[in-house]
């Protein structure tokens, strides 16, 4: 598939849409409207189809054999790397691959935060972080003896900008910082962010879970210090992802798990370490997940990331002005800059209510804290509604969304 040089308008949707055989199923005897794209992507025809290809035909380990099988393999999963380094416009050897997002920050949490880090140093984090970038931090925090300060957000999900620089002071050793946050759909100017960082002497992780799957990313053009993203929510295989750190700091890293593959001499007496990014990639990982990865690579790349960027701005564009119609609803997050991520309540509706009784409709939907306990704290609420949109959507589904919406509000009224 190629269709980069196509204005998104002009691109047959629905033959994209074609492609994820999940979207055809019906649920509870209803079509299923999946607008929970934000907890995990569907898969395409041609990524599934290049998981069963490797279990069928080339199943075997990576780096540890020379016959065929094991040849096709590290070569297959190698090209993943290759792929994705492409993706972020990076080297390959500064591209670590791991479980997802989870395993990437705690990777800088425990090898690169907890040898730097020590009492009276600060870790400032964004109020509007998963735990996947709060939860790290505080435990090396509590080993280290730094401190946890959070940069404020405002009212309509932005980041208080000038606020997060007057709190980069002399103490702060890292920011963590989301790109898009996967509850307001805020689009944090990291590039800016991440500068003025730097300026300080300041070590930036952002978390691109939600912001790889839908626009193009440039990390040199970004100038942070480690990124990382997700696989199974760009249209890959869950249990892949990856961080990208600067070629300086994988080198000073020490290994985080130890095991086969991330040694290069082991004895008694001491073990000399594998080079990076292969010093951090201890045993058997996820080899089939990671070549279909990479055929998700290949059909993102080939839909175009500024069509599926365009194509989902104009299907949010539609959805908030349906939701904004809906009598009694409070939705959390109007960023200017804002990903297909929409987060709302009903007066006198609860999220998880409200979530049963779309479902019932066919309608998928995310309910809950959204492992952003702190965000939801500053809103003053328990639970949201989320509305999660991809390029595979359609105007008709949102139609359907809404019509299910309104009849579960009067179900609950």
């Amino acid at each position: 598939m190629n269709l980069q040089a196509s204005p998104w308008a002009l691109i047959d949707w629905e033959r994209i849409r074609a492609d994820f055989p999940l979207l055809t199923r019906e649920v509870h005897g209803k079509p299923l409207v999946y607008f929970d794209n934000a907890n995990t992507a569907q898969k395409p025809a041609p990524v599934i189809e290049a998981v069963d290809d490797f279990y069928r035909r080339h199943n075997a380990n990576v780096s540890r054999s020379v016959h065929a099988l094991g040849t096709e393999a590290t070569d297959a999963y190698e090209e993943s790397r290759r792929k994705l380094a492409n993706l972020l416009n990076v080297r390959g050897d500064e591209i670590v691959l791991c479980s997802g997002t989870t395993f990437a920050i705690n990777l800088v949490a425990y090898s690169w935060a907890l040898p730097q880090l020590k009492p009276g140093d600060t870790i400032l984090v964004s109020r509007m972080e998963h735990h996947a970038n709060i939860v790290p931090w505080q435990l090396v925090a509590q080993r280290t003896g730094a401190r946890i300060k959070v940069a404020e957000i405002r009212e309509d999900g932005t980041l208080d900008l000038d606020a997060l620089y007057k709190a980069m002071t002399v103490d702060v050793k890292l920011l963590a910082v989301t790109h898009v946050s996967n509850v307001l759909g805020t689009v944090n100017p990291v590039r800016e962010i991440c500068r003025e960082a730097r300026k300080r002497g300041i070590a930036s992780v952002v978390d691109g879970s939600q912001a790889a799957p839908h626009r193009k990313i440039d990390l040199p053009a970004i100038g942070c210090d480690f990124y990382a993203v997700t696989g199974h929510k760009m249209c890959g295989p869950t249990g892949t992802g990856a961080l990208w750190a600067r070629k300086e700091h994988l080198a000073a890293m020490p290994p985080f798990i130890g095991g086969g593959e991330m040694i290069k001499e082991v004895s008694f007496d001491g073990t000399v370490f594998n080079d990076p990014p292969h010093k951090f990639e201890a045993g058997t990982p996820n080899i089939a997940g990671f070549v279909g990865l990479g055929a998700a690579m290949d059909y993102l790349q080939g839909v175009g990331f500024d069509n599926i960027e365009a194509r989902e701005q104009a299907l949010l564009a539609h959805l908030t002005e349906e939701l904004d119609k809906v009598p009694g609803l409070r939705m959390f997050g109007r960023a200017p800059q804002k990903a297909a991520v929409v987060s709302f309540l009903i007066e006198g509706a609860h999220a998880h209510d409200l979530a049963t009784l779309l479902d019932l409709e066919g309608v998928a939907v995310r309910s809950g804290q959204h492992c952003a306990h702190p965000l939801l704290q500053f809103y003053g609420v328990a639970a949201t509604l989320r509305a999660s949109l991809a390029f595979y959507n359609t105007h008709e589904e949102i139609e359907a969304f809404i019509a299910a919406l309104n009849k579960a509000r009067k179900l609950l009224a």
